[in-house]
């Protein structure tokens, strides 16, 4: 008797240790599964310590699984190599849990590099992936550089021609999220991809995508602001994001999406850009694409004053094309303007470009505020729901500046000098303590408008500004305006959250 249940003891032992041991060595269906980092075979460069590039040593060639994870870097902004964690997830979206991946070109890579280092911070995470390895700086404020894979296998007949070198790249910038998803990167929630002349507002991008449930499948981004850019056959839709603009795709989309990608692509052969690829596989897996308004293509030309200055009431996600729009600030080269604007953004990131509107009945002034980068005063008084359509000092893309040529409604540009906004340009920005900031506004260019009134004499504009609360990420409403001070040659005005019942209203 003794005997039989130590022998059915032994069986039932040996029974849960089969089972256990079954269960952790089935092919990526569980959570005990560790992977081994399978990159493209071209990328070559171990990412070291310090988020930088050592050529010598090819990621996933001749080191073990355990020495790539032994190779692992500590740093919070390079790319740790080991397997994803999975046994205590991050509940919430942080920066932290967002890996970007921007696609860059090494013809224009020296050109382009400096928007990227005018956003990109140590604590981020992410890569520039290029079509050859370029030479970096251990100084740079840059992510580390990878190569994508080569995608000469892949078939593109967009033109019925031959392909140009520019749009074969379309197919490796297609890949790029699926090739950072393959790095097995732990506790990521998102993956963001942008161009390397896509400025992202990162702390913003985080705030908006925490309000989103990453364990399920979300493809989250922006359209272009040209009518024609959504209608071009073959080529783009008004329902496809734009990667310029940048797009977010959830953990799981991607590991979904990887798993068809490459087929998918073949499909889809005849289609122009990478946007339009990701697009049509996504589609397939019947997932549609949530239109954020912050991202910004921004695929017009000459000066964009129209467009910044009635930005709609949700976060600045991102800007693209600033080498073909006029810069942010006169006076500045476009680098330096971006870095001007950031400054903006590290005082108050969710304030930055949001439109607060006052009016000076007395003086038939509609006052809009851009907060971070513009005051305009108009000598008319204007409902806000005039002031929200941009001015159309813009062209689009390959079309005349006509209110249909956008997928948006826009205002013609008054023939009357005096009727035109008179613009004064962010100069300082200072915080202050209670989640208060400081900030002047100096006078643009010279007006051509004649009239010798009390705007005509007023050289800076200040306002005081209350930091937007984390509930605005959730439900954004225009903050209020109320004219402080006017005196001989200067402005002052006060932001804050609306109270029960105030308007802003012509009253």
């Amino acid at each position: 008797m003794k005997f039989e249940l130590s022998y059915h003891s032994f069986l039932l032992v040996l029974l849960v240790v089969v089972g256990v041991y079954t269960v952790l060595t089935m092919n990526g269906s569980t959570s005990f599964q560790l992977y081994r980092p399978t990159p493209a075979p071209d990328c070559t460069g171990e990412i070291s310590r310090r988020g930088g590039i050592k050529t010598e040593t090819p990621i996933g060639g001749s080191l073990s699984a355990a020495e790539n994870l032994e190779a692992a870097p500590a740093a919070a902004g390079a790319l740790p190599l080991k397997a994803r964690a999975t046994d205590s997830p991050s509940p919430r979206t942080t920066l932290a849990n967002i890996v970007f991946g921007l696609a860059a070109g090494s013809e224009v890579w020296d050109k382009r590099k400096g928007y990227i280092q005018a956003w990109w911070r140590p604590e981020m995470r992410g890569a520039v992936w290029l079509d050859k390895m370029v030479a970096r700086s251990s100084e740079d404020n840059l992510p580390p550089l990878m190569v994508s894979e080569d995608t000469s296998r892949f078939n593109y007949t967009y033109s019925g021609q031959p392909p140009s070198k520019r749009q074969k790249q379309q197919l490796r910038i297609c890949r790029i999220a699926v090739e950072m998803f393959r790095l097995r990167l732990p506790d990521v929630h998102w993956f963001v991809v942008g161009d390397d002349d896509t400025v992202f507002l990162a702390e913003n991008v985080a705030r908006v995508l925490s309000k989103y449930d990453h364990t399920k499948f979300y493809y989250i981004g922006g359209i272009s602001e040209t009518h024609r850019q959504n209608t071009v056959d073959g080529c783009c839709t008004g329902n496809m994001a734009y990667g310029g603009a940048g797009y977010a795709i959830s953990y799981p989309l991607v590991e979904e999406l990887s798993e068809i990608l490459d087929e998918c692509m073949e499909r889809y052969a005849d289609l122009y850009g990478g946007s339009s690829r990701i697009h049509a596989c996504l589609l397939e897996l019947g997932v549609p694409l949530i239109k954020e308004p912050g991202f910004h293509q921004l695929d017009i030309n000459g000066d964009a004053s129209g467009i910044l200055g009635a930005h709609p009431i949700a976060p600045l996600l991102s800007l693209h094309h600033l080498d073909r729009i006029d810069p942010l600030f006169p006076g500045m080269s476009r680098q330096k303007s971006v870095e001007h604007l950031l400054q903006a953004a590290g005082v108050d990131p969710g304030g930055v470009l949001q439109q607060a509107v006052c009016y000076s009945k007395q003086q038939s002034w509609s006052i809009q505020v851009s907060w971070g980068w513009a005051v305009q005063v108009t000598r008319l008084l204007l409902a806000p729901r005039v002031l929200e359509n941009p001015l159309r000092t813009f062209a689009g893309w390959g079309v005349p500046s006509l209110d249909e040529s956008f997928g948006f409604r826009t205002r013609a540009v008054p023939r009357d000098s005096c009727e035109r906004p008179t613009m004064f340009f962010m100069h300082t920005v200072v915080p202050q303590r209670n989640g208060q900031s400081f900030s002047n506004y100096s006078r643009g260019a010279a007006s051509q408008c004649r009239r010798k009134d009390a705007l005509s004499k007023i050289n800076l504009i200040s306002v005081e500004k209350q930091a937007v609360h984390d509930s605005w990420y959730q439900a954004p409403r225009r903050q209020c305006c109320k004219i402080i001070k006017l005196s001989k040659h200067t402005l002052e005005l006060s932001i804050r959250t609306c109270q029960k019942g105030e308007l802003s209203a012509i009253l």
